[in-house]
């Protein structure tokens, strides 16, 4: 792994903070008098969802915590806790550092790492850790920059350039990572201060004060957690909520019809297959992916949601390679009004590159409505961005036209998705096919092609092209290796993939 370079340091913890003996005084030891000691709290992270998918997918990884720290199931988040520090109470700022540690590892790919010492500093906002990789660690380095709540909870991260060399990607750098919360193990038993000024009527500072890490509030508005995170929260009066997560959802896309022709019935003589949540309709048709997650919010007229589910084009065969071999999977869409953008994962011939933006989106309307507590957008126009251009390798040129989005998204358990059950299981595509004579393995959907397509994880078939610390990379375009020339003739440049 590169030497991290440490553009900054984080602001140290206060000084320790001792318990006096008899009834449970607290004697601080901080150079300052403003700052109150803190402890029990956690602190919970998953540093990027794709990332942890490439993990112990692609890259055949695991994920071990240790002293403290826990992962959530079926792959999660991460909690460190036994978190303790100080709260200064002038400029508002929480600082805590966390036990525990993280060790991240892959024989396939090479790499072995773990973090330890993690901690959360709202003034610097930024979370920090030590990185320890081929028996060398460096201290506190800058993993993401935070913005900072009041509660604390569900806080927006961005990965650094430093986190990008850790994780083995420059594409991270800047990216956003997964949401942050840091809370007490132990709520208070006295409600909190929203100003995290000292009450005048307790001017002993304790780690039970909870406090909000931003600026100065009025004393009446002392928001709870559940107010700002829950859906009901922003509910009109008649009981119809206006904002909050989505519980369920599909898209439907066929990424492009003559694309998908190109890939099974043309001179790529391949086939797709989809996996992971995602399925195909019948006779080579659309795609639908599943399990949305995500927020909306129908008065400002936004949307963001998450898709499960992979699609995976395989063609141009020869001794075994492909010269085709390209995979979409987290497939996010996010809608402002009557715009917004498609965003994927990018695999292509074993090269990754996460959240490319593949489309900008234009719906019929501008305006977010939910029927039943489901929000259903047909037919929003999709046109390929630059980058999406680059994904399949200059097939298509920026701003042609792909098949158009169907969207429905549930706003509570309980609410019916269209052609589906509320649970997750609706969806137009009903997985079957066509071809493929062998055996499917944990896929379904798989379209074209003679052979057995074996057990798959993620819509990625075959061996890896690459090993070593640098995957997943950033390249896209060169690795497609097809081009398209002018007219109705295609001309396929068939380049061998790399062996590993």
């Amino acid at each position: 792994m590169a030497a991290i370079s440490r553009s900054r340091r984080p602001l140290a913890l206060a000084a320790a903070v001792a318990v006096a003996l008899g009834a449970g005084a607290l004697a601080v030891t901080s150079a300052s008098a403003a700052e109150a000691p803190l402890k029990d709290y956690e602190l919970t992270w998953g540093i990027k969802q794709s990332y942890r998918s490439y993990v112990t997918g692609m890259a055949a990884g695991s994920f071990t915590p240790a002293g403290g720290a826990t992962q959530a199931a079926d792959n999660g988040a991460f909690t460190f806790a036994g978190g303790t520090g100080t709260y200064d109470s002038d400029t508002h700022a929480v600082r805590l550092g966390f036990a525990g540690s993280l060790k991240i590892a892959s024989k396939l790919h090479g790499f072995d790492l773990t973090l330890s010492d993690v901690r959360f500093d709202s003034g610097a906002a930024e979370i920090t850790a030590d990185v320890t990789s081929g028996g060398t660690t460096q201290d506190d380095v800058p993993l993401a920059d935070v913005t900072v709540t009041r509660t604390m909870t569900g806080m927006e991260t961005r990965l650094t350039k430093e986190a990008a060399t850790v994780l083995g990607s420059a594409s991270y750098e800047g990216a956003a990572g997964d949401p942050l919360t840091v809370v007490q193990k132990t709520p208070p038993t006295q409600s909190p201060s929203p100003t995290g000024s000292p009450s005048s009527t307790s001017p002993s500072p304790t780690a039970s004060t909870s406090p909000k890490p931003t600026g100065s509030a009025s004393s009446t508005a002392s928001p709870s957690a559940s107010q700002t995170t829950s859906p009901s929260a922003s509910a009109s009066e008649t009981g119809a909520a206006t904002q909050g997560d989505i519980a369920d959802g599909t898209l439907g896309w066929g990424v492009k019809q003559s694309f998908r022709t190109y890939v099974v019935d043309g001179p790529a003589k391949g086939r797709i297959t989809a996996s992971g949540g995602a399925t195909q309709a019948s006779g080579n048709g659309d795609f639908t992916f599943t399990e949305a997650t995500g927020t909306y919010d129908t008065d400002a007229d936004t949307l963001k949601a998450a898709f499960k589910g992979a699609v995976n084009f395989k063609g141009h065969e020869a001794n075994g390679s492909y010269g085709l071999d390209l995979t979409f999977s987290g497939l996010t869409v996010e809608l402002d009004g009557a715009t917004g953008e498609l965003t994927a994962d990018v695999e292509s011939l074993g090269r990754t590159s996460d959240d490319v933006v593949l489309a900008h989106l234009t719906a019929d309307s501008s305006d977010l409505k939910a029927e039943d507590d489901v929000i259903s957008l047909d037919d929003v126009t999709a046109e390929l961005t630059k980058a999406g251009a680059q994904a399949f390798g200059g097939f298509y040129t920026e701003g042609t036209v792909l098949d158009p989005v169907d969207l429905s998204v549930a706003l509570s358990d309980d609410a019916q998705l269209p052609d589906g059950d509320g649970d997750g299981n609706g969806g137009s595509g009903n997985g079957s096919g066509t071809g493929g004579s062998g055996d499917s393995g944990t896929t379904s959907g798989t379209t074209g092609g003679g052979g057995t397509t074996g057990s798959t994880t993620g819509g990625v078939t075959g061996a890896l092209a690459s090993t070593g610390s640098d995957v997943p990379t950033g390249a896209l375009g060169a690795a497609a290796a097809v081009t398209v020339a002018a007219g109705a003739g295609v001309v396929i440049a068939v380049r061998r993939r790399r062996q590993a």
